[in-house]
């Protein structure tokens, strides 16, 4: 049990850095005060310039990575020389894959909800992909290619994002090998995605939502 908080707790503080908030901080910008408010890539891209937005957009993926491959493998490692006796036989299979969907779950919560921000951050999109690349690398190619596919016919990152998020729900469902609780953690984080992208929805409704290179103005 102490192995598993403490994995869901450094994979929290390590999603919870608000790169995005970071970067636009070192151009003297406070990214929630301009554009859409978020301190995602989209969001930097349009107000800080696509190479910076380029830059938050892998960092941002990058958290989602190092957290999954943390909790799976170094982090469990250090604990199995920490408790010799505890760990004894070893890390299974499945409880490796298990510290790392925990490692992953709370990477992308730590991301969309920072303690450093007032548990106010982004929408986890590219902290997700960054997760899936180490979890479910095929389900993420499938994901991609829906997004990529569905912002090149509406212009619309937010509907690219959603459909992304359908998509690898989906592809994680129906591509083996099957893993249960891989399948329900992803369709929890599927949901949060579609829940963050809220304001969006609404614009998109109104007819007021931003396109793919239109720059967002200050609010």
């Amino acid at each position: 049990m102490l192995a598993y908080i403490l994995t869901a707790l450094a994979a929290y503080l390590l999603g919870s850095i608000p790169t995005g908030f970071l970067v636009a901080r070192a151009k003297g910008i406070d990214i929630r005060a301009v554009g859409s408010g978020n301190i995602g890539a989209t969001n930097a891209m349009r107000v800080l310039g696509k190479p910076a937005g380029i830059a938050v957009l892998l960092l941002d993926a990058a958290k989602g990575y190092a957290a999954v491959y943390f909790g799976a493998y170094i982090f469990r490692s250090f604990l199995r020389q920490l408790y010799p006796f505890t760990f004894y036989s070893g890390p299974t299979p499945d409880s490796i894959e298990h510290f790392a969907i925990l490692a992953g779950i709370f990477a992308v919560l730590g991301h969309n909800y920072t303690c450093w921000l007032k548990f106010k951050g982004g929408k986890g999109i590219a902290t997700t992909a960054g997760v899936y690349l180490a979890l479910a690398p095929w389900p993420l190619l499938i994901a991609l290619a829906v997004f990529i596919l569905a912002l090149l016919l509406t212009r619309y990152v937010s509907v690219g994002s959603i459909s992304g998020a359908v998509a690898l729900v989906a592809a994680v469902w129906f591509l083996p090998p099957h893993n249960l609780f891989l399948g329900i953690v992803t369709t929890a984080l599927g949901a949060l995605a579609i829940y963050k992208h809220k304001s969006n929805i609404q614009r998109l409704l109104a007819g007021t939502e931003n396109r793919l290179g239109k720059k967002s103005e200050a609010k």
